[in-house]
């Protein structure tokens, strides 16, 4: 399993979704070391759509951590695992030696090409869309239930 996950995202979570984030970086915790790195999100009433991804783009792309193994989120582009898969690939990255993963979700607008050019993996949470606050919940939630399939540990709410 992994070691370390780093999660660099386009804005700040509030609210429900900044509690639901909370409870599982808490929980993840007791497993591996994870940190959470926010860009600033460009306003996009202000900019045209092709500039708000290149700016947050530079952002993202400046905050990745060196030498990590990157999956950037992405529904429309990206594959689908369900959680044992996932669970897998992450165990699978751990027994090669690549223990930190840095996983990439994007503002309201998605994320520029050169954002999904630097992947090492694609990865979509379904074909819904989600708020990108309610994303980085899920992500955290699979992460943490990931660590539970791998460790053959029962997960109950």
């Amino acid at each position: 399993m992994i070691r370390r996950a780093t999660i660099v995202a386009v804005g700040k979570v509030r609210g429900w979704a900044a509690g639901g984030c909370e409870n599982y970086l808490s929980r993840l915790g007791r497993y591996f070391r994870v940190e959470v790195i926010e860009v600033r999100e460009e306003d996009i009433n202000r900019r045209k759509p092709d500039e708000v991804l290149a700016l947050e783009a530079e952002r993202l792309l400046r905050r990745l951590p060196r030498g990590s193994y990157t999956i950037v989120l992405d529904r429309e582009r990206g594959r689908e695992l369900s959680s044992e898969e996932l669970a897998g690939r992450l165990s699978s990255l751990g027994a090669l030696g690549r223990s930190h993963v840095a996983f990439v979700v994007g503002g309201p607008l998605g994320l520029d090409e050169r954002v999904l050019e630097r992947a090492d993996f694609v990865l979509s949470l379904g074909r819904l869309t989600l708020p990108h606050a309610l994303a980085r919940v899920v992500l955290l939630e699979q992460l943490y239930r990931a660590v539970k399939i791998e460790r053959g540990e029962l997960y109950h709410w």
